[in-house]
């Protein structure tokens, strides 16, 4: 399949993909929130940004689009059929940079934990993952009860 735009419009569309604030790193934040949890943005003083740092309790929190971070197994996480090279090399290097930062968290004696896009579309879903990797270490269960009931993503 032939490219339908011109590389510039290409290109100017492509710089407009966020990498701060996107709808599941919101959504995410929205549950830690209701939780009672507070937390810290894009911590540029750590190694790779990541997306949520919980100081009190030393976890940081990255939540990777599922194509720009290669996650395997992920239906959005297919390459294009075009220029299949180059977007091949951009992933393993985001990749790459992924694994480095995650290691000198842990070196730092940070707990790291991955949300996954696809993992925030469903509510159910992203309530079971936060609570059975985050929230259990942070709130105590008579809490996570207390959010199932509310909707809590719009």
């Amino acid at each position: 399949m032939v490219d339908i735009m011109t590389a510039e419009a290409r290109s100017a569309f492509m710089s407009k993909v966020k990498t701060k604030n996107t709808k599941p790193e919101l959504k995410v934040r929205k549950i830690l929130h209701a939780a009672g949890l507070r937390y810290r943005l894009h911590r540029s003083d750590l190694p790779g940004s990541p997306d949520i740092v919980l100081p009190r309790f030393r976890i940081c929190i990255f939540v990777h689009g599922c194509f720009w971070h290669g996650h395997d197994g992920c239906s959005k996480a297919k390459l294009p059929s075009t220029r299949v090279d180059f977007w091949a090399e951009k992933i393993k290097k985001n990749r790459d940079r992924d694994v480095q930062s995650i290691k000198n968290l842990i070196k730092q004696d940070w707990d790291v934990e991955i949300i996954w896009e696809c993992e925030t579309k469903s509510k159910k879903t992203l309530l079971a993952v936060l609570e059975k990797r985050i929230l259990e270490k942070t709130v105590s269960s008579k809490e996570i009860k207390k959010l199932e009931p509310i909707n809590i993503i719009s």
